[in-house]
């Protein structure tokens, strides 16, 4: 999975609209294999991250969990944690 595309479920507060457009793009331009698409392709790439931002949004807004909501204050901080281990064992080998 892409890193760039971050879990959007089960937050407080909720995803909001860019947060889920920019997890779309990331997953398209993903799967185009390119960050921006030719002029040709622009309308396809444009209309599939539309696309998938509606079906992720609908998702998102159907999902169910007993799980209590996470901060996302805590859960960045956390990533920063896990990315400070990864890189610094990264530079030590």
């Amino acid at each position: 999975m892409c890193r760039s595309i971050k879990p959007l479920n089960n937050f407080q507060p909720p995803a909001t609209q860019d947060e889920v457009y920019a997890a779309a793009l990331q997953y398209v331009r993903k799967v185009a294999g390119t960050s921006k698409p030719s002029a040709a392709n622009e309308q396809a790439f444009t209309e599939a991250v539309e696309a998938i931002a509606e079906a992720t949004r609908e998702l998102l807004d159907r999902l169910v969990t007993s799980a209590p909501p996470k901060d996302r204050e805590v859960e960045a901080v956390k990533a920063k944690a896990r990315a400070a281990q990864r890189y610094a064992r990264s530079s030590s080998a």
